[in-house]
């Protein structure tokens, strides 16, 4: 477990984790679900997947999602299958890199798109049960598709049971 409290440096909000453990430090959790039936080169909800990463429009987001109170891996590789889609992560830290050829919002639900993963109010993947959502620490009442990738947006989810929002510290340079 990390203490910490949020420190402003240069302009960026460093987060860290108040209580208990974030998948994203948890080497012990399970994967949410693999990345086996992710799409494979198609164009997903109007996402390309292109041979190179896409710096028009660079920024990160961080996913967490906890099972039954227990935190989940989300895989590395997700929108990685010989090309890049503009949504894509490189490793198992839950951190989702948004890099587009347009400046454009996208949202939880298109990165789930790509994964070929079911996200509503119900289910995370394979999990099922009533799903709740916080957004950089506030609840967030809407359907979790909705979700906006924003700037190093901190996105929990919690399936089954409530979890009390954790936050993240992103790497230097993201």
């Amino acid at each position: 477990m990390i203490v910490g409290a949020a420190v402003l440096l240069t302009g960026a909000v460093a987060y860290r984790v108040f209580a208990g453990t974030s998948p994203a430090t948890n080497s012990s959790a399970t994967l949410l679900a693999s990345t086996a039936g992710q799409a494979r080169g198609e164009t997903v909800d109007g996402i390309s997947c292109q041979t190179s990463e896409q710096v028009v429009y660079h920024i990160h987001a961080e996913l967490m999602v906890f099972v039954a109170g227990e935190s989940r891996v989300i895989p590395e590789g997700i929108g990685i299958v010989g090309c890049f889609y503009w949504l894509h992560s490189h490793t198992r830290d839950g951190i989702i890199h948004i890099e587009s050829p347009v400046d454009r919002i996208y949202s939880l639900g298109n990165y789930f798109d790509i994964w070929k993963q079911p996200l509503s109010t119900t289910q995370v993947g394979p999990a099922t049960g009533a799903v709740n959502a916080y957004v950089n620490g506030v609840r967030f009442s809407g359907d979790p598709r909705s979700i906006p990738l924003t700037p190093h947006a901190i996105i929990q989810l919690n399936v089954g049971s409530e979890v009390p929002a954790h936050t993240f510290t992103f790497p230097p340079g993201l």
